[in-house]
């Protein structure tokens, strides 16, 4: 029988109520799965509701458990900033201090010219644009021109759309990988070069994306808990792309998935499995798919997919397992902005074999996730940022 292992799962954007200093970013009263809860007349989570996390927040159908099987808790954010690279980076004990740089009004001539000069290639957009919008606007003459369409949006991205008839997939790759090594540097070093394929157009003259979207991110600039593990001999296995949020430093493996569901069945492969390690799986659809859409039914009905299976999670860990399900920032579907939002991220720690949690209360830093976790691999304190919560779990 294998031994214990820890196991993070991070709901990409399913934050839990506004940060003290959301209004410096534009979000207050932001609640992402309180609001989404509400707009839709209630959830069904019976399974994340044994586990306590109605007593983490009041959310509509998913009562407070006065005998939860989790322990419950909230993380503010210390690190500047929301999104997905700060929050992943800060709960893996990196804080950051400075925000990455965005461009309300697109990307100024000195990184376009340079992003030409480097690849040989022009361009076409270079604004803040929903993706599935731009490709439309720009699907046509993209063919026509083989220019690849850049654009933004209120995160620290630049992001690269290409026909996969046009620029293969992996020459749209090495695009990417040129913008990040040769152009996005220095104050323009954006958290995330993205990728986004398309195929298309349809009989209706629509152009779709593809699953084969991948991030190009920054490298820490300290050492996370992956790094940590590694060193001592301990590997861990991302699910989604926590392989590329962390520039696949410390990861060993990071298997691509194509949404929610199918991220949640490589997730309970791998706890299932027999080779011992970290296992981080990031579910992306809350934020990419509904979220920026401000698709508030489909945000709703997602958390309920997600509640439906967490059982075969459970089952498939061994005693002694530790899973720990949080957020990285909030994306409110109820707002008027489409924006990432600053919010607190939900805690729900499980120990298989421990019956009852216990309130684990406001933790100051979403870095506590990781010291946690270096606790149960036997490293306390090798973190320096968070404090472990995993007495309280494990003793509950």
């Amino acid at each position: 029988m294998r031994r214990p292992r820890a196991i993070v799962l991070v709901l990409d954007g399913c934050g839990a109520g506004e940060l003290p200093d959301a209004a410096d970013y534009g979000d207050v009263g932001s609640n992402t799965l309180a609001n989404t809860a509400r707009a839709v007349g209630g959830l069904s989570m019976p399974n994340f509701q044994r586990l306590g996390l109605g007593n983490v927040l009041q959310i509509s159908g998913v009562e407070p458990n006065p005998d939860p099987e989790g322990s419950w808790g909230l993380a503010h954010e210390m690190s500047a900033g929301k999104d997905t690279t700060t929050g992943h980076w800060e709960m893996m004990g990196v804080v950051t201090s400075k925000p990455f740089p965005t461009y309300p009004e697109g990307f100024p001539p000195e990184v376009m010219e340079a992003f030409s000069r480097a690849t040989g290639r022009g361009w076409l957009g270079n604004y803040p644009a929903s993706g599935t919008e731009i490709i439309q606007t720009f699907g046509d003459e993209h063919v026509a021109t083989g220019d690849p369409i850049v654009y933004t949006s209120a995160d620290s991205v630049f992001q690269i759309a290409a026909h996969e008839d046009v620029i293969p997939i992996e020459e749209l790759y090495r695009i990417c990988k040129i913008a990040r090594e040769d152009v996005l540097v220095g104050d323009h070093a954006v958290g995330r070069i993205i990728a986004r394929p398309f195929i298309g157009p349809s009989d209706e003259g629509v152009y779709t994306r593809t699953h084969r979207r991948r991030d190009f991110a920054l490298t820490a600039p300290e050492p996370t808990v992956p790094d940590i593990l590694e060193r001592h001999g301990v590997a861990t296995y991302g699910v989604g792309k926590i392989g590329e949020i962390f520039a696949w430093r410390g990861i060993c493996e990071s298997v691509h998935v194509t949404d929610n569901m199918d991220g949640f069945t490589k997730l309970v492969e791998r706890v299932a499995s027999e080779s011992p390690g970290f296992v981080f799986a990031n579910l992306v659809d809350f934020d990419m798919v509904w979220g920026h859409r401000n698709d508030v039914e489909g945000f709703a009905r997602g958390l309920e997919a997600v509640d439906a299976r967490m059982p075969e999670l459970l089952d498939a860990m061994v005693d002694g397992d530790l899973l720990v399900v949080t957020a990285d920032h909030g994306v409110d579907p109820t707002t008027a902005s489409t924006d990432h939002s600053r919010e607190h991220a939900p805690i729900v720690a499980r120990m298989k074999g421990v019956e009852r949690g216990q309130a684990l209360g406001i933790r100051s830093t979403f870095a506590d996730i990781g010291e946690t976790v270096l606790d149960f691999y036997g490293l306390p304190g090798a973190c320096e940022r968070g404090a472990s919560f995993l007495e309280l779990v494990r003793d509950a």
